[in-house]
């Protein structure tokens, strides 16, 4: 997969979302992190931040839990459905957090891939915490929707799109991680790649419009619809069963460290 350059200026985000997709098609980034939430284990009175927490699902179980949580993300259209749950979020880029030793823990969900910078989230993350404050995260991992994006990117090719529009992730190693929060001031106390081949009960077609809208909504009609149908014919030998079911080829990079005093 194409890793992010680490450098000093955070590439702009192109991803734009729409709400009503996002809950139809992405619900099992919610329904699938069972595991990360329970690495934070969110305790009563705690000041939690969740950065890139989308429509504040799993926002709302952290304040559920008893923390004081607040909510960062970039999307408007999410952050409203967020704040009609009655949650605290705030419009924030990962990359420039500007909190100074508030939090008992940072977590984030299916975000980090997003922000393809890692060095200034890290960063962000490390000043944002109070010390010894933990920071607890799941995103695409290295190999994480390899066929996908080799299909985006040939259809890219054939049909002389813009590059910056293809796969615009970071999904990086273990190793590279590990490396990264090493050197932002963590100690990293678990860490693993995790192959979670997701079933997709919207359909392959639902996945693409709603994590790569940006990537197609470049080609105009019929141009669009043409795009979409040539990606989902080079995936379906891959992630297509004989009854006609869908699933994602995800791997997911699941990690818990801990702020230096």
């Amino acid at each position: 997969m194409t890793h992010s350059s680490t450098a000093d200026a955070a590439p702009k985000s192109v991803q734009r979302w729409s709400a009503a997709d996002y809950a139809k098609n992405g619900r099992f980034v919610q329904e699938m992190a069972g595991a990360v939430f329970a690495m934070l284990a969110p305790k009563h009175g705690e000041r939690i931040l969740d950065l890139g927490c989308g429509d504040g699902t799993l926002t709302a179980e952290i304040k559920a839990a008893g923390a004081d949580v607040l909510g960062v993300d970039l999307s408007d259209e999410l952050l409203a459905v967020a704040r009609m749950k009655g949650l605290t979020v705030r419009k924030m880029d990962g990359h420039e957090l500007d909190f100074v030793h508030e939090f008992d823990a940072v977590f984030s969900n299916a975000a980090l891939h997003w922000m393809r910078a890692p060095e200034r989230v890290i960063a962000g993350v490390a000043r944002a915490l109070k010390p010894r404050g933990r920071f607890v995260g799941e995103l695409g991992g290295h190999g994480n929707v390899a066929a996908l994006a080799t299909a985006m990117r040939a259809v890219n090719k054939t049909r002389r799109g813009d590059p910056a529009l293809v796969t615009p992730w970071f999904f990086p190693t273990v190793e590279e991680y590990s490396r990264l929060l090493t050197r932002g001031g963590f100690t990293v106390q678990e860490i693993v790649l995790v192959s979670r081949p997701t079933p997709l009960k919207t359909g392959i077609e639902g996945w693409l419009k709603t994590f790569g809208r940006s990537f197609f909504d470049q080609f105009p009609e019929p141009e669009r619809t043409a795009a979409l149908n040539e990606a989902i014919e080079l995936v379906r030998p891959s992630l297509c069963d004989s009854r006609g079911a869908w699933t994602a080829d995800h791997v997911r990079l699941r990690f818990s460290a801990e702020r230096s005093a």
